[in-house]
């Protein structure tokens, strides 16, 4: 295997990848990105076709160059990918795919990075890997019992196969919110959340979170207390599918069973008989490859940042990961901001 030496190594080659090469790009550094896709486009070629943003084009962009209109409403994953892959083009980003990293080490000036592909040294490193892989499921009793078909949300593709069955779907966030919209049209639906969804107003989208997001940064990066973000507004953005299967009286949602049976689901006293469960759980952010760092604490915790660092290690970057990583990281629009943040904390701490 061969050795690729390098200023950086950003893993990962979604959005967030790919804004942090924007910015390194114009810092002069000699950078690599390593994705584990086969093509461009990051998470977004995997999410089920029907998803659509929150928001129109324009409020979909990475730094320095706008997202192509979409003729109406709201753009969905497919226009997505277009996007990144020109983008990736337009700015000559020296991405390499597909390569998947296994470890990364510390080393005697900086990092090596395991891959499939060989070895990179570099002086420094960005982390943009998502959470996309590692889907997570809950433990509840009974779980490896039942008889039906179980999936998470990122297996999720088209409702077709639930056609006639009776489907549990699980979570109270917009993914379950938009799968359920979707399977509710060929199937009937059981919701069951934790706590009762919390929806936005039918007019608050993409752009009103954005807005908010952007306030919050300032406040904080002027030292101001944290608003929380949208945390009173709601959860659940009413795109038009949600609002439809509002008016067909199916967004309502039960309380959490206790335990998966054979048949369904049971909260002790009453059971549910069901054909298939959908997890729509949300996701953890891929870290594996970090563990020789040995970054957590002793009671394994989640690793503590410092901005976008662990405390005292400022060469290596987290990016994109939500509220972890700056408000709206996560986001297409709001990683431009914490991708500058990244890579000029990244230049002082290489000079």
């Amino acid at each position: 295997m061969t050795t690729t030496s390098t200023d950086v190594v950003v893993i990962g080659g979604g959005q967030a990848g790919l804004a942090a090469g924007y910015y390194l790009r114009r810092s002069g550094l000699d950078f690599v990105i390593l994705d584990d896709q086969d093509g461009p486009g990051g998470s977004w070629q995997d999410y089920w076709p029907s998803l659509h943003l929150f928001s129109p084009a324009e409020y979909s962009r990475l730094p320095g160059w706008p997202m192509p209109p979409w003729p109406s409403g709201f753009p969905p994953a497919s226009h997505v990918v277009d996007y990144l892959t020109s983008y990736e083009s337009k700015y000559d980003l020296p991405v390499r795919r597909p390569v998947r990293v296994q470890l990364v080490h510390r080393g005697v000036s900086g990092y090596r990075v395991d891959t499939d592909a060989g070895t990179f040294s570099a002086a420094a490193v960005i982390n943009a890997t998502g959470t996309w892989s590692r889907p997570f499921w809950p433990s509840y009793p009974g779980m490896r019992t039942f008889a039906g078909r179980q999936l998470h949300a990122a297996h999720y593709r088209t409702p077709e196969r639930f056609e006639g069955q009776r489907v549990g779907i699980v979570g109270g966030g917009n993914s379950a919110a938009q799968i359920l919209a979707e399977v509710s049209t060929v199937a009937e639906t059981l919701w069951f959340t934790t706590r009762e969804p919390r929806f936005l107003p039918d007019d608050v989208d993409g752009r009103v979170l954005f807005d908010v997001a952007s306030d919050r940064a300032r406040v904080l990066d002027a030292g101001g207390d944290d608003s929380g973000g949208v945390a009173g507004l709601g959860d659940i953005v009413m795109v038009p599918p949600v609002k439809e299967a509002r008016e067909r009286g199916v967004l309502h949602s039960r309380s959490m069973f206790d335990a998966v049976v054979p048949s369904g689901v049971t909260d002790g006293r009453s059971t549910e008989n069901l054909d298939a469960l959908l997890w729509c759980t949300g996701f953890r952010p891929a870290l594996r490859h970090l563990r020789p760092l040995h970054l957590r604490s002793d009671d394994h915790s989640a690793i503590e940042l410092n901005g976008t660092h662990p405390t005292g290690e400022p060469t290596l970057q987290f990016l994109g990961y939500g509220d972890w990583t700056g408000p709206g990281s996560a986001t297409i629009i709001g990683v431009g901001r914490t991708a500058r943040a990244a890579v000029d904390a990244l230049i002082e701490a290489l000079n």
